[in-house]
């Protein structure tokens, strides 16, 4: 059994959990997050608030939930380009270039979730931390195989070059940053991410 994450309480396999998970998911997307309160939950479930704080210490404890599940779609996205069999460049695009499509499609498509990601990073919430943590990961290892076939250089130390493409990918991965240049992000995504791979070539 998954032991409960951050502000949540009991089995995280309960079906009252997921219950409330699914009231949560519709009402945010309805309503928005900051216009929900763990009342309004209640009431759709036909449950009592106390019965919801058994399961999850607050409202933002759920909201990182949800948030989390937004996060992991996203990075089961980057992680299908990472383990592929394509040259690290070609990998390192195409992370870019994913980013982008998928901020997109949540700003057009799932624009209440796309506010619950911006909240998380107002906020500071953990699931925001853990995203670019992972994200990092999978950066450093792309960067470590192009390094490895000769692809890219190996004089400037590994964690600089990560930071550095972390940095560069701020644009199509930032919620502000995307909506605001949303017209163009994916051109935008294209030259990051030339400029990245020609500072990195060996």
């Amino acid at each position: 059994m998954r032991s409960a994450g951050k502000g949540q309480r009991g089995p995280i396999d309960h079906e009252r959990r997921e219950q409330i998970l699914n009231a949560a998911n519709e009402h945010f997307r309805h309503y928005g997050y900051k216009k929900t309160t763990v009342a309004d939950l209640a009431k759709a479930i036909g449950l009592s608030t106390a019965y919801i704080y058994k399961f999850f210490e607050s409202k933002r404890a759920i909201g990182e939930e949800i948030c989390r599940q937004c996060h992991d779609r996203v990075m089961a996205d980057v992680k299908d380009v990472v383990t592929t069999d394509k040259p690290a460049s070609e990998r390192l695009r195409l992370i870019f270039l994913t980013l982008a499509r998928d901020g997109i499609d949540l700003l057009f498509n799932d624009r209440k979730m796309h506010d619950i990601v911006l909240a998380a990073l107002e906020e500071g919430w953990s699931t925001a931390s853990d995203f670019d943590a992972e994200l990092l990961s999978y950066v450093r290892s792309v960067i470590t195989d192009g390094r490895d076939s000769g692809e890219f250089e190996r004089k400037t130390p590994l964690e600089e070059a990560c930071r550095g493409v972390i940095l560069a990918l701020q644009p199509v991965r930032h919620p502000v940053l995307l909506e605001f240049n949303h017209n163009t992000l994916m051109e935008d995504a294209s030259l990051l991410a030339g400029l990245v791979l020609r500072s990195l070539s060996a």
